[in-house]
């Protein structure tokens, strides 16, 4: 799976900047929310997402915490929305593979084959000392990932829950094979759809990029 997605350049990713549109879902049905994003990741966890063609909102994350940057200022964002956006990163695949698959505790299960989209795709499960899992689906035959898969216990509900992303309409940028539709799910029930039409790796960033102070005063202008 990691030659296929570019070996080495992509396992030693630093930074990358994704530029497309996203659309949101209630119950596996559209809401209406469409909007125009772009996107900066900074490898582990710093991430800045710029909303709306005018990109005047943004949505900040660094380590646990996270915060949204209007012209009003700069407010924490609900700790659920931080809690499902530190879950997705420490469940990626970069995560899965560059920091669980070298703890010398995590044991990685080989699930046989199963079918995703009417593709075939070989399965493995990763899971930690601390009994938490990832779930890889990569195609039989480009072995490039289809869907990464985990389940975490509601803190209130204490039920078990379901989060999914799927991989589709795989590019080359820069040597890496890049998928330009990425779709999320939770129980099943399709969340928010993203469609990119630009990414660009191992991007310089400037120091006050994940600065949320320096970005409110610059929006607030």
């Amino acid at each position: 799976m990691v030659a296929a997605l570019g070996g080495q350049s992509w396992l030693t990713l630093t930074s990358a900047r994704f530029q497309g549109r996203t659309s949101g879902f209630y119950q596996g049905k559209p809401t209406g929310a469409i909007a125009d994003f772009s996107e900066y990741f900074q490898f582990p966890d710093r991430t800045r997402i710029e909303i709306g063609k005018k990109r005047n909102v943004v949505e900040m994350f660094t380590g646990s915490q996270g915060w949204e940057i209007t012209y009003r200022g700069k407010r924490e964002l609900p700790s659920d929305q931080v809690e499902d956006f530190d879950r997705r990163r420490d469940h990626s695949l970069q995560t899965a593979m560059r920091v669980w698959l070298k703890d010398p505790k995590t044991i990685l299960f080989s699930d046989g084959q199963n079918i995703v989209e009417r593709h075939l795709t070989d399965q493995v499960t990763l899971l930690n000392a601390d009994n938490d899992s990832i779930t890889i689906q990569t195609d039989a035959e480009s072995h490039l990932p289809m869907r990464v898969s985990w389940q975490w216990r509601d803190p209130v509900y204490k039920d078990l829950d379901k989060d999914a992303e799927e991989y589709d309409d795989y590019h080359f940028v820069e040597g890496i094979a890049t998928p330009f539709t990425i779709t999320r799910f939770h129980n099943g029930d399709m969340t928010n759809q993203r469609f990119l039409y630009r990414e660009d790796y191992d991007v310089p960033f400037g120091p006050g990029l994940f600065d949320p102070d320096l970005t409110a005063s610059l929006i607030g202008k």
